[in-house]
């Protein structure tokens, strides 16, 4: 649960008057940052898989720190968004509640906004708050980039942003080529472990150890002249013991056992994990496992580099989980597909005990899919075929997109090695449109590729074959799979069930929310229905003619909607009736936070924070329903579309307004973006006073309280600044400036006391002020919050 925003305080000393006044971002800048670069997308687009992830626009290679954090997998991955092809690495990032569904998220890490290359990594999250990087209610999500050395990015947000950690310093100076560092919790010994990749005298990869995340100690190194790349390394329980896999980017693995702090193994040469295609771009590579995966499994993704389509380029292997498994050879890992599959199950066919050959009826003569799971045993203890398998994706010229073939003579899958296990050959096998993946032999057998298949309508055959005399197949199990693609959010944040739904008009996803675009009016609506609630968010009316909150609506809209207008009104309305309308100023390109409440027939709307609410009305006329937005004629954006009291406590005033830049109300308070500076001012003014709140610069340079301004924002500022100050300033003026560290994503509290000339600010519960000053240019105005050059938050979590 997270804690409600608290308040701006301001307590006045004497003199107080309260008023009631009557685009393309560019990546690379934090005021741009998080970036959501990607056009709208059905995730139909051919060879899109259904079920495999891709990036929904640009190129992705190695997924990195792969973690579950805060109740949600998160998948970050090396990504271009802006191109086709590998350039300028960013890390993508997108999430799933279950391993299938996956959302698209913004950018996670950005060259410009965090420093270092921005190459493969792992991620961490620290539960303990080992690092003590934690400042709210999340657990922090910890990552590790770099070459030639590594350094660190953290997210208090549950990965919506990241801060670079001591601005991106170097944890670890590693003097040789290095890259791709893996992190993982080494519980026997309660600390953390590093493994990197290096080629000091040939391919090995280093151990370091830390208490904290943040200082490292060199521990160990271990060679070998196949590890090349992306080094994982984890733990797999064999007959009541723990061993240790160490991985290389080509999926090669070797069994051993670490001490905490060395490697060492008695293999002499590696295993293959899977058979598809090595080296970058190929069917398998740079392979991933999940740290903290609930009930403690490892679940595994990789790189598939060969798909690839008008707008993306590269899939990650569908998720698998591993296990460890004796052998005659020794102990082997096994990769199964995670049984969260079975979601996306749409009907199918069984077969048993069918004898298949030259001359006998195929089975699936008559299945036409397109998106599928095939599950097959067939025994082979009496088979005398000498080959047999499955067509896929075939048309009725007998061609297929791909066969699936054993061979009883060479014991090969598709030409690997694969021996029948007490004469019988099990399949599981995964049909995507551009991907297949082959598991046989309870997942000793893994054959990841990426293969074009033809979805058209004459080309979703299934062929039975057998060649040179017969075999039989024991049971069969077609399962079709729906798509996985469209159950999130991916820029809107709400606490509201989906999936949402457009009942009317256009909707795509933007950096700031969610877009909706209608001749009339448009409707996006939740899943979510109530009665008696307190509903709030955040419009943006770009060159719509209005916008709002709508509830209580059924599935085509038909509710309550609470509206604002550029002709200058906020309406209470349903369809028929305009049950309320007030004056309220409202131009082209404005963002303002609505709040409604409902209480039986009672509704009652307040605008931008407001004390009071501009509306109270009574109509009975939809008792229950929906939550959502609506938009008119035109475009316009939402975005913080909440249910519950979770907006922005401000000390009691009208209206606030913005000047400059853009704020939004979230359940961790005010939000504001902007470049140059911004301000965000109640209507409340006062001479004498205290005045104290949180601040946060999120990512970029600085963020202040704001004091005695006029309508513009021209008046005293108290500011912190990540370039390592708090100073109090006016315009044309830095009155006094009090040097301290301020570190992005970090919570400062500062408080303003000001007595006619003389202003005394304070930095967080410290009894002296660290600035006492003098200027008497402004002797009274508004009370307000600034950001500068970047993304920053405003709350109050202190106790008075």
């Amino acid at each position: 649960m997270r804690a409600r925003a608290g308040a701006l305080v301001v307590a006045l000393l004497a003199g107080l008057l309260v008023l009631l006044p009557s685009g393309t971002a560019s990546a690379g800048t934090a005021p741009d940052y998080p970036e959501f670069p990607y056009p709208q997308t059905t995730y139909s687009e051919p060879q899109r898989g259904q079920f495999h992830f891709s990036s929904r626009s640009g190129w992705m290679n190695d997924p990195n720190g792969l973690v579950f954090a805060n109740g949600e997998y998160h998948f970050f991955y090396q990504h271009n968004p802006h191109g086709l092809e590998w350039d300028t690495m960013h890390w993508g990032h997108a999430t799933s509640p279950d391993l299938v569904h996956w959302t698209q998220k913004p950018i996670a890490l950005e060259p410009g906004v965090h420093p270092g290359t921005l190459f493969s990594g792992a991620g961490v999250v620290d539960r303990n708050n080992t690092s003590g990087l934690k400042t709210g209610a999340y657990d922090p999500i910890v990552v590790f980039s770099n070459t030639d050395g590594v350094n660190v990015h953290y997210s208090n947000d549950n990965g919506r942003t990241f801060q670079s950690w001591d601005k991106g310093r170097e944890v670890i100076d590693i003097p040789e080529e290095s890259r791709d560092p893996k992190v993982f919790w080494d519980q026997a010994r309660g600390r953390w472990t590093l493994v990197v990749w290096s080629n000091r005298q040939g391919n090995g990869v280093y151990f370091y150890t830390s208490p904290n995340l943040r200082d490292w100690t060199y521990a160990s190194r271990y060679q070998a002249s196949w590890l090349f790349e992306c080094p994982d390394m984890f733990p797999l329980q064999l007959a009541g013991r723990q061993r240790w896999v160490l991985t290389d980017a080509s999926g090669e693995y070797v069994v051993g056992d670490f001490d905490g702090t060395s490697f060492r193994t008695d293999w002499t040469a590696p295993q293959r994990m899977d058979f598809g295609a090595t080296g970058a771009g190929g069917d398998f590579y740079a392979a991933q496992v999940f740290n903290d995966a609930p009930g403690g499994r490892v679940v595994q993704m990789a790189w598939q580099g060969g798909n690839r389509g008008s707008v993306w380029t590269g899939n990650a292997s569908f998720p698998a989980e591993l296990a460890l498994v004796k052998t005659p050879d020794g102990p082997r890992v096994t990769r199964t597909p995670v049984p969260e599959l079975d979601s996306l199950a749409a009907g199918g066919r069984t077969v048993r005990d069918k004898v298949v050959g030259p001359a006998t009826t195929d089975p699936f003569a008559r299945v036409k899919a397109d998106t599928y799971r095939l599950t097959a045993t067939f025994d082979v203890s009496g088979a005398t075929a000498r080959r047999f398998g499955f067509g896929l994706h075939t048309r009725a010229d007998g061609s297929a997109d791909h066969t699936v073939v054993y061979d009883t003579v060479a014991q090969t899958l598709d030409g690997k090695p694969l021996a029948p296990r007490g004469g019988k050959i099990a399949l599981d096998v995964l049909v995507d449109r551009g991907q297949l993946e082959i598991f046989a032999d309870g997942g000793r057998f893994s054959y990841t590729r990426n293969v074009d298949f033809d979805s058209g309508a004459d080309s979703l055959g299934l062929r039975t074959f057998a060649e040179g005399g017969t075999v039989t197949l024991r049971k069969a199990e077609l399962t079709q799979l729906s798509t996985s693609w469209g159950r999130g959010e991916p820029t809107l944040e709400s606490n509201l069930a989906g999936p949402w739904r457009a009942a009317r008009g256009s909707w795509s996803d933007v950096s700031g929310g969610k877009r909706g675009s209608a001749s009339g009016d448009g409707f996006y609506l939740s899943n979510r229905r109530g009665a008696d609630a307190v509903y709030q968010g955040d419009i943006t009316l770009d060159s719509a003619r209005a916008g709002g909150l709508t509830f209580r609506a059924d599935t085509g809209g038909a509710g309550y909607t609470a509206t604002l207008d550029t002709g200058g009104t906020l309406k209470l309305w349903r369809p028929g009736r305009d049950i309320a309308v007030v004056g309220a100023p409202v131009g082209p390109g404005e963002t303002h936070h609505l709040k409604v409440r409902t209480d039986g027939p009672r509704i009652r709307v307040w605008l931008d924070h407001g004390a009071q609410p501009l509306i109270d009305a009574t109509d009975d006329t939809y008792p229950e329903g929906l939550f959502g937005a609506n938009v008119y004629a035109g475009a316009a954006t939402v975005q913080n579309l909440h249910v519950g009291e979770t907006e922005f406590a401000g000390f009691t005033a009208g209206r606030w307004n913005s000047r400059g830049g853009t704020w939004t109300s979230t359940p961790e308070g005010l939000r504001g973006r902007a470049r140059g500076d911004a301000f965000y001012l109640s209507d409340r003014t006062g001479g004498d006073f205290d005045y104290e709140g949180d601040l946060t610069v999120t990512n970029g340079a600085a963020t202040g309280l704001t004091f005695r301004a006029d309508a513009t924002g021209a008046g005293y500022t108290a500011t912190l600044d990540t370039s390592g100050v708090l100073k109090l300033w006016r315009p044309g003026r830095d009155i006094a400036v009090h040097r301290t560290p301020v570190t992005e994503g970090r919570s400062y509290h500062v408080k303003v006391r000001a007595e006619g000339p003389r202003i005394r600010v304070w930095l967080g519960g410290a009894a002296d002020p660290v600035i006492d000053a003098t200027d008497p240019t402004y002797g009274s105005g508004f009370f307000g919050v600034n950001a500068f050059d970047g993304n920053v938050l405003a709350t109050n979590h202190r106790n008075s």
